[in-house]
């Protein structure tokens, strides 16, 4: 079967992973300090960047490999609330949005469906994390699915043991305020087995690997 995979995940010192506050000005919120570090030219393959080919930019590219479908949730998409206006909105990337598969937005609120010309599509569902699992991996065709966040997403699927990969990086830096990946998550480290990789440019990558289920 496909994996759930969560990659480029970045946590703070203080263990916030997003801020409080997504606007349309400020699509990450006041949590920008997470992502100062990050190479986003990777994110298809190393060969999108002429210069050194770093740990961490070999870690990020891991992003799109092997994937088939993604989940998302609704903030990540967008900063609106309730049902969805009239606006025009398609999502923060423009016409050419990176994920190039099908994509799953959880939301109350499900609408028709977004195409784009380079292969990226847009689902709305209102549905729980194992039934967008199922859809997701039906429309992934044998590959893997990914958790593309935001956080609480992340941990709804943490909570109900869905996710097989978790590419967690830490930051060096203190938000002190924001959302949280790992509330209610006691004893999750015993689940996975995890490798930490520290590079020279003070980021921290963690590997989770889901142990054998019993």
């Amino acid at each position: 079967m496909s994996r759930a995979r969560v990659h480029n995940l970045f946590v703070s010192a203080d263990g916030f992973a997003a801020g409080d506050h997504v606007t349309f000005e400020h699509p990450i919120g006041d949590a920008g300090a997470l992502f100062a570090r990050f190479d986003g030219r990777v994110i298809h393959g190393v060969q999108h960047i002429t210069d050194a080919v770093t740990v961490d930019r070999a870690l990020f590219s891991m992003w799109g490999q092997g994937i088939g479908a993604e989940i998302m949730g609704r903030r990540k998409f967008g900063p609106q609330t309730g049902p969805w206006p009239d606006d025009g909105w398609t999502g923060w990337w423009g016409d050419e949005p990176p994920f190039l598969t099908p994509c799953f937005v959880l939301t109350h609120h499900p609408r028709e469906p977004l195409e784009f010309a380079n292969g990226t599509s847009f689902h709305f569902v209102d549905a729980s994390p194992a039934e967008a699992l199922r859809m997701a991996r039906d429309a992934a065709g044998g590959l893997d699915v990914r958790l593309g966040g935001g956080p609480s997403t992340v941990n709804e699927f943490l909570r109900a043991d869905l996710v097989d990969v978790l590419h967690i990086v830490m930051v060096p830096v203190v938000l002190g305020r924001g959302v949280r990946v790992w509330d209610h998550l006691d004893g999750l480290e015993d689940r996975f087995a995890i490798e930490s990789v520290s590079t020279e440019s003070g980021l921290t990558h963690q590997l989770w690997n889901r142990k054998p289920r019993g």
